[in-house]
């Protein structure tokens, strides 16, 4: 049983991580494409504001300051080794959960979208979603981020999941 678990896991996680840098580079593609000269897509009344900007830092432009060699290894090398890590874990953790096998598989092709990018582009990254109600507004980002954020999420939802079990299972035995 635990064999077959593992490879759903790994079947899962290669499937979503494909499915993340697909949707990921196809809508920048596209948006590339349409929106070229700064056009900027009004939608939702103003919720949704699709406007492309290449991006030479992290999230929010985080690091985009910082002299190309130095930016290379921190948004290029660090990530790769990180999303290769991640990945190998999911592939040989025994027994893992599938909730945090797809959070992990989640950020991991999420990263991976966003590295495509920077590898491929010469070190830039495309965002071009915004989204905001009156005067809060996000910052610009892709597909790839949201991949990312819900990832997290997934592993939050797994975290609290484990500690109940936990405290659960180990009320019971002290009792």
């Amino acid at each position: 049983m635990n064999k077959y678990k593992r490879i759903v896991a790994t079947s899962l996680t290669v499937i979503v991580i494909l499915l993340t840098v697909g949707c990921d580079q196809g809508t920048k593609a596209i948006v590339r494409s349409y929106l070229e000269d700064g056009k900027v897509v009004s939608l939702l009344g103003g919720v949704l504001v699709v406007r492309y900007v290449d991006n030479q830092g992290a999230f929010l432009s985080v690091g985009a300051r910082l002299p190309g060699h130095i930016r290379q290894v921190v948004l290029i090398a660090i990530p790769l080794a990180f999303l290769a890590s991640v990945v190998m874990y999911v592939v040989r953790k025994k027994g893992i959960r599938m909730l945090l096998a797809m959070g992990l598989s989640c950020i991991a092709g999420g990263g991976a979208g966003n590295l495509l990018d920077r590898v491929v582009r010469g070190g830039k990254m495309g965002d071009f979603l915004n989204i905001g109600f009156g005067a809060l507004h996000t910052g610009i980002f892709n597909v790839a981020d949201l991949c990312i954020m819900l990832g997290s999420l997934l592993l939050i939802i797994d975290a609290s999941r484990g500690s109940s079990c936990e405290r659960i299972r180990h009320s019971r035995f002290q009792s």
